[in-house]
């Protein structure tokens, strides 16, 4: 019944509500993108770690790492961190491809007006 009395200003707090929950749901979906992004970096150093810890790592006869499993090591991190970068940025390269191929064929329907 407040409501209907007082009409904008029951509006205006259901809109405050509305953008409220907006701006909560974008955190929450931020928050949850957060997560995901650091159980994908941790998957990637645990595949690093394994890798090169199976190809350089030889004696175990040692408590001390030896000069050539560290200089294994460093050169595999390095190899992988390159590679890694290389096929991140032609992925990118290959998505923008796309992303025009996907944009002049919209203009050839005549979906989309030339610019």
């Amino acid at each position: 019944m407040l409501c209907r009395q007082q009409t904008t200003t029951c509006q205006r707090d259901t809109s405050t509500m509305a953008t409220f929950d907006a701006a909560g749901m974008s955190e929450q979906i931020q928050a949850e993108m957060q997560v995901k992004q650091f159980r994908d970096f941790l998957v990637q150093y645990n595949k690093l770690s394994e890798n090169c810890f199976n190809a350089c790592v030889w004696d175990f006869t040692s408590r001390s790492v030896r000069a050539n499993e560290e200089n294994c090591t460093q050169n595999c991190v390095e190899k992988y961190t390159k590679v890694t970068q290389r096929i991140s940025e032609r992925f990118q390269e290959l998505q923008m491809l796309s992303n025009e191929n996907a944009a002049s064929a919209a203009q050839k329907l005549g979906k989309l007006p030339t610019t």
